[in-house]
């Protein structure tokens, strides 16, 4: 099941759960679309992988399957794609 991790990982930008604007790599590491789009180029400076879409977990099953509270930061922030 997937974390939902509340955060983005390059600049702290709050990620709720039903957030439209949270992408993740397979390896679910979570950024928002405007560090996605602007400084990582669609791609997951951890591994490598695309960074796609991440599905909202309809507000229902919240309640037995909660997100994340685990905040995730890159030290030192993320540094831009070439």
């Amino acid at each position: 099941m997937l974390a939902l991790r509340p955060n983005c990982e390059c600049c702290d930008r709050d990620l709720p759960p039903e957030s439209g604007d949270a992408y993740i790599c397979s390896f679910e590491c979570t950024f928002c679309g405007d560090c996605r789009d602007r400084l990582l180029k669609g791609f997951c400076p951890n591994c490598g992988g695309e960074l796609v879409r991440r599905p909202v977990r309809p507000a229902g099953k919240l309640i037995n399957n909660p997100a994340s509270t685990e905040r995730v930061l890159k030290a030192g922030g993320c540094p831009p794609a070439f």
